[in-house]
């Protein structure tokens, strides 16, 4: 337990860390990679560039300090912490220089103001944090070692099929290169590999986009313009080769409904990946699902035809595609964008579902400010970063 005095020196660093949060993390990066450039693989260099990570951080930073006396309040966010740090690899040693890092930061960009009472109870109260995620994450990897077919560590995973699904995506199919089974995965989670391109070691997260309980994995890919990893994985690999992997994790998954609640699924682009896992557990079971993906025309629509044969085979499952600029012959429900008006015609009166979105990040922050705006209560509404967790409000 943190002591009443270190409680109020953190407390008391709130307003500069509103101040200077990001300067901070910023700062804590360049440290961190500089003098731990083995753990490069662990951040998406991207992230790094734009930002992202660093703004995301910052504001964890500042949530954990005006929190710091009642740390129940930051449980919600705890679980999501734990499965990437779990779906990464972090380890105990890890929190030490991460820490270090942190602190000297801090140090560096307030100056004076960072006395040593303030460092050391910063100090403190890292350390605190740091035991709760070690402990959880330890929890994480027992539980998966201890599956059926579950691995702790690195597993080679021999890829048996390459598919393309559409113009940009390539579907991956990878069995154990041991020949032994693979562990259930709940839908909505996603694979790490862990990559080596042009020397650089590399880690990067996949959905899982097949159903549950299959010999095999099944990772969707999207080309992404200048994407070191994804042009690696289309480019340069073949059936045959062997890839490094970790276990399945993600707390983006599909909850069992209460009652049979509506399910809704709203997708754009990649987004569609773990989906269409949900969908494939969900339809069969009965319960109402609403599916609804937007992409640009019908050449970088993925998984149409098995989406159109679930519906086929279940009359609980209702489709919807949104094309922005359809080409000749693409045959959408609608033109233009996923909108408040299509949605509102989608959704049961008394919004009373399950609702869940992935996709583009302007595309979840519109979605997700439609459905607050439509009545769907907070709890039910769903979403995925595969970066660093930002505020979908910001709409």
């Amino acid at each position: 337990m943190l002591s009443p005095n270190t409680i109020a020196l953190v407390k008391a660093t709130v307003p500069v860390l509103k101040q200077h949060g990001e300067a901070i993390t910023q700062h804590f990066y360049r440290l961190l990679l500089t003098r731990h450039p083995e753990l490069k693989a662990f951040f998406n260099e991207a992230h790094q560039v734009h930002g992202t990570q660093a703004r995301a951080l910052a504001g964890a930073v500042l949530a954990f300090a005006s929190h710091i006396d009642q740390l129940d309040a930051l449980a919600g966010a705890l679980p999501r912490i734990v499965q990437k740090h779990a779906a990464l690899g972090v380890q105990p040693e890890h929190y030490p220089i991460v820490g270090g890092c942190l602190l000297q930061a801090i140090r560096d960009v307030l100056g004076e103001a960072a006395t040593d009472d303030i460092v050391g109870a910063w100090g403190e109260a890292y350390g605190v944090l740091a035991k709760i995620l070690i402990d959880a994450e330890e929890a994480v990897y027992r539980d998966n070692a201890a599956q059926p077919g579950g691995w702790r560590g690195t597993r080679g995973l021999r890829i048996a099929r390459k598919v393309q699904e559409s113009e940009i995506i390539t579907s991956f199919y990878l069995e154990p290169a041991d020949g032994g089974v693979l562990p259930a995965f709940r839908p909505g989670q996603y694979l790490t590999l862990l990559l080596t391109i042009d020397g650089a070691p590399t880690r990067r997260h996949y959905s899982l986009s097949d159903a549950p309980g299959k010999p095999w994995y099944r990772i969707s890919v999207k080309r992404e313009p200048g994407g070191r990893a994804s042009n690696w994985l289309h480019d340069h690999t073949a059936v045959g080769d062997v890839l490094q992997a970790l276990q399945p994790c993600g707390d983006f998954v599909l909850e069992q409904a209460a009652n049979d609640r509506p399910l809704v699924l709203v997708t754009g682009g990649v987004g569609i990946t773990p989906a269409i896992s949900m969908l494939e557990a969900a339809a069969p079971a009965g319960r109402p699902v609403h599916f609804i993906h937007a992409a640009r025309h019908g050449g970088v629509h993925a998984f149409r035809e098995r989406v159109d044969a679930i519906a086929a085979n279940h009359g609980n499952v209702s489709v919807c595609y949104v094309y922005d600029t359809p080409r000749e012959g693409d045959d959408p429900h609608a033109v233009g964008f996923v909108t408040r008006e299509l949605l509102a015609s989608r959704l049961p009166a008394d919004r009373d579902v399950d609702f869940y979105l992935l996709g583009p990040k302007a595309f979840m922050r519109s979605v997700y400010a439609d459905g607050r705006a439509l009545g769907i209560a907070p709890e039910r509404l769903r979403f995925e970063f595969f970066g660093p967790l930002e505020d979908l409000q910001a709409a």
